[in-house]
């Protein structure tokens, strides 16, 4: 008889199944996966898990159920702490919120109206066109527009805010510089970029790129025999995109603007820095400077409502995408028409516009100001700001990678409704405002704190306020880019390599150390990198919960550009900017190798 190979042998097996070929193929799995997640998971392309070796598990079944609803229950508690902070309002409460509803509501909602749609016409015209020009057509520098476009990634919003005030503001060189020309002393007609449509023009800088990426996509899954069909029906080029290319793509672009417009919403420092009344900045007036986290709450619950529409749209979209289109040949270098002259130089032109609007001019900006003012910036504390960002950032990384292989594990251990649903609410929390996100947990860990105070004769706070709590605020905010960037990863690893394992006595939590995480290597350093540096450029929640006399490169960054100290704070920006690219050079590499 036999005897049973080793329980070793199953990670063997692993090895011999995924040999040198799978690895290339698993990198550039690993690089589709950064697409996506740096995109700030814009819509999950990754196949589900493989149905054909689905195990009846018995009980363990409602043990990996449970492991899948732990992560989800973390994200619900912010929410849970809104509702149950609307129940506790008195009759100051209402007082400040009716004198909100007739001053300040309506202006808040305008401007978070108006911008949104500013900002939705901005990414559309800039991230559709790019798309449209870089996949059909051959110009000058096509081939480095394609992966530059992606650059306003990794700047922040109220980075390029900061910099296109210093650009364009009364002092400004562009200003100074007119006022000299035409000899007058103010330039009346100039539009002031303190003003609603100046944060408009920011969001749409620097979000164009998510719709360029989905956009690109489609463009390029799409056959190219329905365009070559509409041509010889008599369509110009212009009649085959308005009628053909542009329904075919209409859910992508619909996940993708849903996703730009959460961004808006959720943005705090562009719009403070502005001085542009909105939801956001409304939060935080009514928490920071009424002292009231009750009114606060209900403004919270009606930016919490406009998201979660944006989000059933999102859904919406990205349920219908895999209905349209069809397989069939994607453009190449020979099908690509060749614009030539002064067309391929105006195609270079339009694609060149968004790049410098939401990277390079504000890039080059900022670097202006630091080379200008070394001197003023207040190097024996930048070492103890990157010190505290790293620290942060690389604990959430952390935490959000294990929550992630947690519950990418128990979707594959025990797929079904309840896991599904369970994914869900984690992907909610990517949508839940950072303003919205500190004062639903801030709630609850208040409560706590009175309850530890009164079990054990403690005075003052034992939670709130500090480094665990902050913590906890990114992992409910970036998980889900964690999870779908290691989903991606669960997804590439055949289901039979589970039934090969476990014929040979290795089964669950053992299954994932020796043989599923070896294969996930790729792909959890990718969901760390992203969670990493989206932690690191986060603002609105940092400045709500950090732990006092904790400054983080961001929050450093926001107070020195409120006290105009734009020259201060160029340093600290421009550092958040480089560790920004790093994903973002990930996804160029990505977006190279596969054009």
């Amino acid at each position: 008889m036999p005897s049973t190979p080793p329980p070793r042998a199953a990670s063997d097996l692993a090895q011999r199944t995924h040999g040198p070929t799978a690895d290339r193929e698993n990198r550039s799995i690993d690089g589709a996966a950064a697409s996506a997640a740096v995109s700030t998971a814009i819509v999950d392309e990754a196949p589900s898990a493989p149905r054909v070796a689905r195990l009846r598990l018995g009980h363990g079944k409602g043990v990996w159920q449970l492991a899948a609803w732990l992560p989800a229950l973390v994200v619900l508690v912010p929410m849970f702490g809104i509702v149950a902070a609307l129940g506790a309002g008195d009759a100051n409460t209402r007082a400040i919120l009716l004198h909100m509803l007739d001053t300040v509501l309506p202006e808040y909602a305008l401007n978070s109206l108006r911008i949104s749609l500013a900002v939705a016409v901005g990414v559309l015209v800039m991230g559709v066109s790019s798309a449209w020009l870089v996949v059909h057509y051959a110009f000058p520098g096509r081939r480095v527009l394609a992966w530059a476009l992606i650059l306003p990634l990794a700047m922040p919003a109220y980075v390029t805010a900061y910099a296109y005030t210093d650009f364009l503001q009364f002092s400004g060189p562009v200003q100074t510089a007119l006022r000299r020309a035409l000899g007058v002393d103010r330039l009346s007609a100039f539009p002031e970029i303190r003003s609603w449509y100046g944060a408009a023009w920011v969001f749409a800088g620097a979000f164009y790129p998510y719709v360029y990426l989905l956009a690109r996509t489609a463009f390029l899954d799409h056959s190219q025999r329905f365009l070559e069909a509409a041509r010889t029906l008599g369509c110009t080029p212009w009649q085959a995109f308005w009628r053909v290319a542009l329904p075919l793509a209409r859910p992508a672009l619909v996940a993708a603007v849903a996703l730009v417009l959460m961004e808006t919403l959720a943005d705090y420092g562009a719009v403070a820095y502005f001085g542009v009344p909105t939801f956001t900045t409304g939060i935080y007036r009514a928490w920071l400077s009424m002292g009231d986290r009750v009114a606060a709450a209900q403004l919270s619950v009606c930016l919490l409502a406009a998201v979660l529409v944006l989000l059933m749209l999102e859904a919406r979209g990205r349920a219908r995408l895999r209905y349209y289109g069809a397989p069939g040949r994607a453009p190449t270098t020979a099908r690509r028409t060749v614009l030539r002259g002064g067309r391929g130089w105006l195609a270079t032109l339009v694609c060149v516009l968004p790049l410098v609007i939401g990277f390079l001019l504000p890039a080059v900006i900022m670097l202006r100001l630091a080379v200008s003012e070394l001197d003023q910036v207040p190097w024996s504390r930048y070492g103890e700001w990157v010190y505290n960002t790293v620290r942060l950032a690389g604990a959430a990384a952390l935490v959000a990678s294990v929550f992630a292989i947690v519950l990418g594990y128990a979707q594959r251990q025990a797929p079904g409704r309840a896991t599904r649903a369970a994914v869900r609410l984690v992907g909610v929390g990517y949508a839940i405002p950072g303003a919205v996100i500190a004062l639903g947990i801030l709630t609850p860990v208040l409560r706590v704190d009175t309850w530890l105070g009164d079990l054990f004769g403690a005075d003052g706070l034992v939670l709130a306020g500090t480094a665990g709590v902050l913590i906890y605020a990114y992992l409910v905010r970036f998980l889900p880019a964690a999870l779908q960037s290691v989903d991606a990863g669960f997804a590439r690893i055949s289901p039979n390599l589970d039934a090969s394992s476990r014929s040979l006595g290795v089964g669950g939590w053992a299954m994932l150390r020796r043989v599923h995480l070896p294969l996930l290597r790729g792909s959890v350093l990718t969901a760390a990198l992203l969670v990493f540096v989206d932690v690191m450029k986060e603002l609105p929640a940092t400045l709500a919960l950090r732990p006092f006399n904790m400054d983080t490169l961001a929050v450093v960054t926001s107070h020195l550009a409120a006290d105009e100290r734009l020259a201060e704070a160029a340093v600290p920006a421009l550092t958040l900017v480089a560790v920004g690219l790093l994903p973002v050079l990930v996804l160029a590499r990505a977006i190279a190798r596969r054009a």
